[in-house]
């Protein structure tokens, strides 16, 4: 039997806090997988424990700082090496559009919706990532950060005009509603 490791990612486009990624290996079936985003935060929890009980899996987290040094590319193709060469597979299925030109790497858009070990992946990554940004709420609660979880929403954009930027807040990816006007 063919070995399947899923992986997913939570946190390529917010204005703050880590990349956190997961591969998966499923040692057992998990019941109510699907797209993390899918889920309610209670079901996400859930389904974290049954996984990581029921699973092989490897976590790599990226923060603001090293994705501003290396860029989101970068990190994405490093957490992906990283992850095949913890988990051995016969099978390396990423959920996106482009497998960066990795070796025995597929790539397939939506695969959280239905492959289970991808499923799994996005929940593992969006829990972690989710419990990394409500921790960062209590170091830093002027930004909202349990709310939003560190996207570009109306009221984040709000905070940062308010307050400026917290060490966790990724420089590189600019707000057009926050940049400084060019004079000529």
């Amino acid at each position: 039997m063919k070995r399947l490791c899923g992986i997913d990612e939570a946190g390529r486009g917010p204005l703050a806090g880590p990349l956190v990624m997961a591969g998966v290996i499923l040692t057992a079936p998990v019941e109510g997988l699907t797209d993390s985003k899918k889920l309610t935060p209670k079901k996400r929890e859930e389904l974290f424990d049954l996984i990581v009980e029921n699973a092989l899996y490897h976590l790599v987290s990226f923060d603001a700082a090293a994705i501003d040094a290396k860029g989101i590319s970068a990190c994405l193709i490093a957490g992906l090496e990283e992850i095949m060469a913890t988990l051995e597979a016969d099978d390396y299925l990423f959920d996106g559009h482009t497998a960066f030109g990795l070796p025995n790497l597929r790539c397939r858009i939506k695969a959280d919706l239905d492959v289970p070990e991808v499923s799994a992946a996005s929940i593992l990554a969006k829990v972690t990532r989710d419990r990394v940004m409500v921790e960062m709420a209590q170091r830093y609660p002027e930004y909202g950060f349990e709310s939003h979880k560190g996207y570009g929403t109306k009221e984040h954009v709000e905070a940062i005009r308010k307050n400026g930027h917290s060490p966790i807040h990724r420089r590189s990816f600019k707000v057009k509603s926050l940049e400084q006007p060019t004079l000529f």
